[in-house]
């Protein structure tokens, strides 16, 4: 584990390599799983402003969702996520001509979970611990591209600061070589 401020960020984010591959999963990380994207309490008034725009991006069916659910609802725990459609895809999503699932908010505002993605952050009060989830449907993107901490450089900092990061650089750097 590497310690950087008041997070605690798996080994994983800096060994493993990453990359993508949209056309292996077609976006299935948007389409599966048991609840919406997590969100922050501060991006519910920003979907909320974007809204207007990302509606005639969206399918008949994430339009019908966010009328009746809005969009950000608590899940069984408790936690903030985005709506989903009966349960299943993401009430964001869109379709690009090749079937992919593509995000519908994208170039308006991402929530900065999916901006992320794969990996989690999970806010414990005193900590945070920061983690690479390991998804049988990112299994084309495993192994592929830069480690984690590069691939996802931009998110990173975007959640955590450069400030932060530039820690977590120096942190990867000194377990590596020391």
């Amino acid at each position: 584990m590497i310690i950087v401020k008041n997070s605690i960020v798996s080994d994983d984010i800096a060994d493993c390599r990453f990359g993508c591959d949209l056309a292996c999963c077609k976006g299935a990380c948007c389409v599966d799983g048991d609840s919406g994207a997590p969100l922050l309490e501060e991006e519910v008034a920003k979907l909320e402003a974007v809204l207007p725009d990302a509606l005639p991006r969206m399918t008949d069916a994430g339009r019908e969702a966010v009328a009746k659910q809005g969009v950000a609802v608590r899940d069984k725990d408790g936690d903030l996520g985005t709506p989903l459609i009966d349960g299943g895809a993401c009430a964001f999503i869109t379709y690009g001509a090749d079937g992919c699932a593509l995000c519908a908010l994208q170039g308006l505002y991402k929530p900065v979970s999916c901006h992320l993605y794969p990996i989690r952050v999970e806010d414990y009060g005193e900590f945070t611990a920061v983690n690479y989830h390991q998804w049988d449907i990112c299994r084309c993107a495993k192994g592929k591209g830069e480690p984690l901490y590069v691939y996802l450089k931009e998110p990173l900092v975007r959640r955590f600061g450069q400030e932060w990061y530039d820690e977590l650089i120096e942190q990867i750097n000194l377990r590596n070589n020391g």
